[in-house]
């Protein structure tokens, strides 16, 4: 019943992230487009945004930034993601935008490598093809707009569960997938924390969801009842640690779990107002995806991000070779997580 009631409310919080005002927005029922634009505004660009996969809290969030961007910006942007976090399926997205000749895109990669031919593709059609959330190798695309230093955020994430652990105890990751390039390098940091810094703390077990909350919840039950030491576990996609709280909620084992990780505040509201976890960490998809369509524009219009330049609503951004990193991690606590709604 428990599993149900999440399943559901996870699924109303995905709904109300497609609420918007403030821009027209045009949905295609048929291709599951996303397209924002002004009606009385000529747009000069067309910018392509695909997340890993749609209708979660996550990108929702993003899509919505993204698609006012296009708003604010004065260009059109066209944003869809594949059912499930599937390669297969974002290329044959990224494939219909360049039946449309699109100017820009820009992929949140569910693999760093397999999708390297359709976005050659793109490229030799004289597309600008960047990559946002989620990386491919460099050699596919000429920009990654990065949330955080994923060092930082893997240290960080580390650093958390051991301090709630008195850095000691078997735990476990809950991730997307093990091809995605953004969880991969934030998990790899995890480890060389963990390895550096808390001999004492066992990591077990790597399980995937594929973002989906059910998977998630099912991977989270099976980790309860396999491992009876386990004493915490990372949730390193928005989907874990809501999935992983209720999993040991339903099992009774709130006073022997603790559950940390990257989520957003929506998602984890009631169970830190109540007490059954204390912290989750992430950043603002919405400023992810509004950075993502600015930096678009401003390569299509020939100008290269800079180190500490200024972008509106967004703030200073570091560039790292060709790595933009929008920011800093943010901890939501008890204390904060009012101030956030996404």
């Amino acid at each position: 019943m428990r599993n149900r009631i999440f399943v559901c409310a996870f699924l109303l919080l995905s709904l109300i992230g497609c609420s918007r005002s403030e821009y027209e927005v045009i949905y295609n029922a048929e291709t599951g487009e996303a397209e924002s634009r002004q009606p009385d505004q000529a747009n000069s660009y067309t910018i392509a945004v695909i997340p890993k996969v749609s209708g979660i809290p996550y990108f929702n969030a993003a899509e919505e930034g993204a698609l006012e961007a296009g708003s604010d910006l004065g260009v059109n942007v066209l944003y869809k993601g594949p059912l499930i976090a599937d390669w297969r399926h974002q290329s044959e997205i990224i494939e219909s935008f360049i039946e449309k000749d699109v100017d820009a895109i820009a992929v949140s990669a569910n693999d760093p490598d397999k999708l390297g031919s359709v976005l050659t593709e793109a490229m030799n059609q004289g597309i600008k093809v960047m990559t946002w959330d989620s990386d491919t190798s460099p050699v596919y695309r000429s920009l990654y707009i990065n949330m955080v230093d994923p060092e930082v955020l893997g240290r960080h994430v580390m650093d958390t569960l051991a301090s709630r652990l008195e850095e000691k105890g078997e735990f476990a990751i809950l991730t997307d997938s093990k091809q995605a390039a953004n969880t991969n390098e934030w998990i790899h940091w995890m480890k060389v924390q963990h390895a550096e810094y808390y001999p004492a703390m066992e990591l077990v077990d790597i399980r995937e969801t594929d973002d989906s909350p059910t998977k998630a919840y099912d991977a989270a039950t099976e980790l309860l009842n396999e491992r009876e030491d386990l004493d915490g576990i990372i949730g390193a996609s928005s989907v874990g640690p809501p999935a992983a709280v209720q999993a040991v909620l339903d099992a009774d084992k709130q006073d022997d779990i603790e559950v940390v990780g990257l989520s957003t505040p929506n998602l984890m509201r009631a169970f830190i107002q109540d007490g059954q976890t204390e912290i989750v960490t992430l950043w603002s998809p919405k400023r992810l995806g509004y950075l993502t369509v600015s930096i678009a524009k401003s390569v299509l219009e020939g100008n290269q991000p800079a180190d500490n330049q200024y972008f509106p609503n967004i703030g200073v951004i570091r560039v790292e070779g060709d790595t933009v990193i929008m920011g800093r991690p943010i901890d939501f606590t008890r204390e904060n997580i009012d101030e956030y709604d996404f």
